[in-house]
């Protein structure tokens, strides 16, 4: 065993092996380790699952901690489930690897990682506190966990340091906590953990528990993301692309983003996907493309992205126009917690586009966005109730949504100027519509600036100006507006009342101006 462990240590596995095979054989469990080891990791013998996890079994049986522990890592990834021949990776003896590409066997781990915890092996004592955090939930024991992880952390295991700090961190409130969680990320990075580097370069770029710093945190970025830290690789690329704390590489921050999209990060794959939506000078936006990395992010889940995707198919930009297609990546966006995008899809469904969606539950996300002071839901769900689109006709409520609108959105300043002129839903004061109406033509709305210039002409609401009626039917007759090319071309110089009606006759409806490209970003 000992020469063996000396070669071993000079690189020189293919001598090794036969030494630690021969102690193997002879019942030494170290030996029985070593060979286990060595089958899984391809050194000095060609890699075999089926006699890794063989000798590593026999090892840990007769109590060696090393192998309990990392047996119990392997029935996590679920590496201990099956005896097929295959190669299992560098990191099957990390805690936490990112990815688990397999059913894990809780049950089996917690075995193993309990003798290797009560033996008094540090990395087993993570282990076990790792299932207890994250096992299934009739395994559950976050006290236990606690303990466990601080006892790992204590005896200087990195594992134990990333996992303690992790659990603190769901549970400090204050800035001491905060700095506590911080200083364990920290022992874990030194160590090199990829996660840990990550995490520390998060609380670092945020300045939680550790001052704020892009350099330093651009810089554990780098560390994690060469590590192959998913995460980490976003990060670097975004800190490149932005030149946050790094100089700016736009070519080699794209690069990193998409190593981690395609290793299967959706965030990632989202900001690939923006970078093609909004190209600059040098190159236009490549919508097409931009598609392709918005749904495989959306398939992972991501929110903004399953939006965006939804809104290529709406607008009709990278993709063929389907506004049922449209509807279905709203749906996906909205379903997962995206306010906005349940805004745009009760938009939808309450015009009869995505059958699918229930118009109750479209009303109750568009007023529950409008209650949360989304002005461009409280005007669509203004205009919902003064039409009677999938609810009730309510007036008097519509009134008093289309006024929360109107304090942002130019369309219901106009709206609810012309509600207070004409006393819908609300007592009727042409003085103040005629203010709300003056607001909406301020910002170069073209409806607005004919109903200004008819209550400028006929004295409605303030006092008559002929002049300043005509000025704003030319304004809206460049943009256009028909009704204010006609009034101008009456021979009248459009001061005549008919020719007024005329302009606004297609405004009557608040359906018609229901407008979702207004409201969609």
């Amino acid at each position: 065993m000992r020469h063996a462990l000396r070669l071993a240590d000079e690189g020189q596995g293919a001598r090794a092996f036969p030494l630690f095979a021969r102690a193997a054989r002879a019942g030494v469990a170290e030996g029985e380790y070593r060979v286990g080891r060595c089958y899984l990791e391809g050194s000095g013998v060609p890699i075999s699952r089926l006699d890794g996890l063989h000798w590593l079994t026999r090892a840990a049986t007769q109590g060696h901690s090393e192998a309990q522990w990392q047996l119990a890592v392997l029935h996590l990834q679920g590496f201990g489930t099956s005896y097929e021949q295959e190669e299992i990776p560098a990191s099957a003896a990390s805690l936490f690897p990112g990815d688990v590409a397999r059913e894990p066997d809780f049950v089996a781990a917690e075995k193993w990682a309990r003798l290797a915890a009560e033996a008094g092996s540090a990395d087993g004592k993570a282990v076990l506190a790792y299932i207890l955090a994250s096992g299934p939930e009739a395994m559950r024991d976050l006290e236990a966990a606690h303990q466990w992880y601080e006892r790992s952390a204590e005896d200087n295991c990195p594992q134990g340091a990333l996992g303690y700090g992790l659990l603190l961190a769901r549970i400090v409130k204050d800035e001491a906590g905060q700095r506590k969680v911080a200083e364990y990320f920290r022992r874990a990075a030194e160590a090199g953990l990829p996660t840990a580097l990550y995490l520390l370069g998060e609380l670092t770029r945020c300045g939680i528990g550790v001052e704020r710093s892009d350099v330093i945190a651009a810089d554990l970025y780098r560390q994690a993301a060469e590590k192959g830290n998913r995460s980490g690789q976003t990060r670097w690329g975004v800190a490149l692309i932005e030149g946050a704390g790094v100089e700016r590489n736009p070519t080699e921050g794209e690069s990193w983003l998409r190593r981690a999209a395609m290793a299967g990060d959706p965030e990632a794959a989202a900001r690939v996907g923006d970078l093609y939506a909004r190209r600059g000078e040098a190159l236009p936006p490549n919508h097409a493309e931009a598609a392709i990395w918005y749904r495989r992010a959306g398939e992972a889940g991501h929110r903004r992205a399953a939006r965006a995707l939804g809104l290529l198919y709406l607008t009709g930009a990278g993709v063929a126009r389907d506004p049922d297609e449209a509807a279905h990546w709203l749906g996906v966006s909205a379903e997962a917690g995206d306010p906005q995008a349940r805004v745009d899809l009760a938009n939808l469904a309450l015009r009869g586009v995505g059958h699918s969606v229930d118009l109750v539950k479209a009303r109750e996300w568009l007023e529950q966005a409008a209650a949360s002071g989304e002005l461009v839901a409280a005007f669509n769900f203004a205009i919902c109730l003064a039409e009677g689109l999938g609810m009730d006709r309510d007036e008097r409520l519509a009134a008093q949504w289309m006024r929360r609108a109107a304090d942002g959105i130019v369309d219901a300043q106009y709206w609810y100027g012309r509600m207070l002129t004409e006393g819908r839903g609300v007592r009727m004061d042409a003085e103040g519509g005629r203010a709300w109406i003056a607001r909406a033509a301020a910002a170069g709305m073209a409806e607005a600036e004919v109903a200004l210039a008819e209550m400028m002409t006929n004295g409605r609401g303030g006092r008559r100006d002929p002049l300043t009626a005509r000025a704003l039917l030319e304004k809206a007759a460049k943009r256009g507006h028909v009704g204010a090319i006609s009034a101008l071309n009456s021979g009248q110089g459009g001061c005549a009342k008919a020719y007024f009606d005329l302009a606004n006759a297609a405004d009557k409806s608040f359906g018609d101006r229901a407008l979702i490209d207004r409201a969609l970003p």
